[in-house]
């Protein structure tokens, strides 16, 4: 989960129009049916065979009764489930089984789809389907293993935010690969919002990777418009109201670009954006500089999004729901002059504690739930703080699980580092 810095600028040529042009009156509401979106009294699924869950018995085992609570604790809050690979036949199987447990409890369960090919660009993450084919089947047999159950879909974390392009300079010269992933997007929008009950999120990275023009453009080209909306912060560390103005930017630029003026149609490139504000002075003053690690700063971009959006119902734009699972407390920064390298901020945080709690009842127009996607305690790969040879994370002095495997000790940390502090779920209690 990497967080290049991207910046778009407006043309100069197209900024005198664009700060005083008229804005336009309403678009007609795209609002999603009922059933494919969320009612702010959901109730998420707990999972009782989770990770957090079988820690708590070890520690339990081990007479280590304040570990046991804590992990107790963690156990009765709804997580996401994962499904990343397996046959056509077994990912079928497997959702069919997640909905009907959930549907018993009288829960919505939350699903991730992560099996697109060129997964995480062959890193920590690797995997995923061999070909657009294989892909393509796999995703029609998670669909039809959802059935007519309520259930959330987050769709690929990554897949739009780092295209085949962006893997590396040259990595996709003829653009096939990635136009190989818009199209396999686009298959799964429309094959999982053919489901009855489905509530389908692309997903669209984080507040800091792409540039707000950026994300907006790459979620039209999937089909955002054909979905409930896209889901940030997966597997980050960003805190929740960055995460919320931001989408709610995106959200306003995929509208201004297909929705808004006529003159604005296909421009998610002019909307202004986190890194840099065409609308901001930037001369140095205070206030006047747009600083992508001080949202206080970003009241150019807001003051955009009013002169050439407008307000826009929020039936009218596109929704999204916040990874809280790990953002308690903010992104990690290291000591300036630590690494020399990237201190890969994303991987294994340190210091890092679960934030916000799941629930669908924000209290933010466009986002439809915080939710913890990213399992919290699994490991996000085997970071080195790109030391060279390092296999050793120096800020834990021990080899990183792999991705996707259980770390206790990062589990324990988490729970301990909670913002708000961690209590038991009162819903399950």
């Amino acid at each position: 989960m990497r967080i290049p810095l991207h910046r778009a600028a407006l043309p100069a040529s197209a900024l005198a129009l664009l700060i005083g042009g008229a804005v336009p009156a309403a678009a007609a509401p795209r609002s999603a049916p009922a059933s494919h979106a969320l009612a702010p009294d959901t109730v998420f699924y707990v999972d009782p065979d989770s990770d957090a869950t079988h820690q708590a018995l070890t520690d339990l085992k081990h007479h280590d009764l304040a570990g046991a609570r804590d992990m107790a604790k963690l156990a009765s809050w709804p997580e996401a489930a994962w499904f990343t690979g397996g046959t056509p036949a077994e990912v079928e199987s497997q959702v069919r089984d997640l909905v009907r447990r959930a549907g018993r409890a009288k829960a919505v369960p939350v699903l991730v789809a992560y099996d697109i090919p060129l997964r995480d660009c062959s890193q920590y993450s690797a995997g995923g389907a061999q070909s657009d084919a294989e892909y393509r089947a796999w995703i029609d047999a998670f669909a039809r293993g959802l059935g007519d159950s309520k259930a959330v879909v987050v769709l690929e974390p990554d897949g739009l935010a780092n295209l085949p392009a962006d893997c590396a300079p040259g990595a996709d010269p003829t653009g096939e690969q990635t136009a190989g992933r818009l199209a396999d997007l686009n298959h799964a929008v429309d094959a999982l919002e053919r489901q009855p009950n489905s509530v389908v999120y692309l997903d669209a990275g984080n507040s800091h990777w792409q540039s707000v023009g950026n994300a907006a453009q790459r979620l039209i080209d999937a089909g955002v418009g054909r979905a409930q909306g896209f889901s940030l912060n997966v597997s980050n560390y960003f805190a929740t109201d960055r995460a919320t103005r931001y989408g709610t930017w995106v959200s306003q630029c995929v509208w201004f670009a297909t929705a808004g003026p006529e003159w604005a149609r296909g421009h998610a490139d002019w909307c202004a954006s986190q890194y840099y504000s065409p609308a901001a002075p930037n001369d140095g003053q205070p206030g006047d500089a747009v600083d992508v690690e001080d949202p206080s700063t970003w009241h150019w971009t807001d003051q955009w999004f009013q002169q050439n959006v407008g307000s826009p119902s929020a039936g009218e734009l596109a929704h999204f729901v916040v990874d809280t699972s790990r953002n308690g407390r903010g992104d990690w920064k290291p000591p300036v002059g630590k690494y020399s390298g990237d201190p890969q901020t994303w991987c294994n945080a340190p210091g890092s504690g679960i934030g916000d709690r799941p629930t669908a009842n924000t209290g933010v127009p466009l986002a439809d739930a915080f939710l913890w996607i990213k399992t919290v305690g699994q490991s996000d790969g085997q970071c080195n703080r790109s030391v060279p040879g390092g296999t050793v994370d120096p800020e834990y002095g021990v080899v990183d699980p792999a991705a996707g495997a259980w770390w206790p000790e990062q589990a324990a940390s988490l729970v301990a580092n909670a913002a708000p502090a961690l209590t038991f779920n009162p819903a399950r209690h």
